[in-house]
């Protein structure tokens, strides 16, 4: 099955310093056919404005991915770490028995990102932060997987669940594929570029879930940038 979810359906929250859109049920905006895709339940995409970002407050029990699309997010957290992490480059954080954290945006510019969480296998645990550089012509034509729980993928920064995040970059009129197992869920997001994944097309930040379709081919309209998750 595909779904495609557009950009305009997402839940809405406009904090003035904060413009986010909800791709499942979170905070305020509340949608039962939207809780989450197999072991993901957050994805927002989130416009932070210069000089401002998220105060420090709590976590537990939860994988955070932070995929910065534009700007930059400097992180302080409680077990001591403190990082920049600039476009096209990925933090993960593993709240585990708890941890707290602040986010913000030091630039003198907008930054923009997608903030994922993925639900562990497990709950408790270390709690744990990691961030890596992920130049973008290492992921051109190609996904590479950025974290990961999965056996066998190698440097990803490690998520404690039987789930991946992955990127690719695509020049209009190429496409990329990746094999989708039976019984897992993928949900793809375009960060930039219009797409066409398996016949349909779709918009730049439109959300796509994908289940029980084998291999998943993505064919590029534009110049695109894409952001997988595969979770069971």
């Amino acid at each position: 099955m595909i779904d495609i979810r557009k950009f305009d359906t997402l839940g809405h929250a406009d904090h003035g310093w904060l413009d986010a859109r909800h791709h499942f049920s979170f905070a305020n905006y509340h949608d039962p056919d939207r809780m989450g895709w197999g072991a993901l339940r957050v994805w927002n995409d989130d416009r932070i404005a210069a000089q401002s970002g998220f105060p420090p407050h709590p976590h537990r029990d939860m994988e955070i991915i932070t995929y910065v699309r534009t700007g930059a997010i400097s992180h302080r957290d409680s077990m001591g770490n403190v990082g920049r992490t600039a476009a096209g480059d990925v933090q993960v954080m593993s709240a585990g028995t708890g941890v707290t954290h602040s986010e913000f945006n030091l630039e003198d510019e907008e930054t923009t990102l997608f903030q994922i969480w993925i639900i562990p296998d497990q709950a408790g645990g270390n709690p744990g932060w990691g961030a890596r550089q992920f130049p973008k012509n290492d992921r051109s034509g190609r996904f590479v997987t950025l974290a990961s729980g999965i056996d066998g993928d190698g440097d990803a920064l490690p998520i404690r669940a039987n789930a991946r995040v992955a990127a690719a970059t695509v020049n209009a009129g190429e496409s990329v594929s990746y094999d989708l197992e039976a019984g897992r869920h993928a949900y793809l997001v375009a960060a930039r570029g219009r797409i066409r994944v398996n016949g349909h097309d779709a918009d730049p930040r439109d959300g796509i879930a994908l289940r029980d379709v084998g291999r998943i081919e993505v064919e590029a309209i534009d110049d695109a940038e894409l952001v997988l998750v595969d979770s069971l």
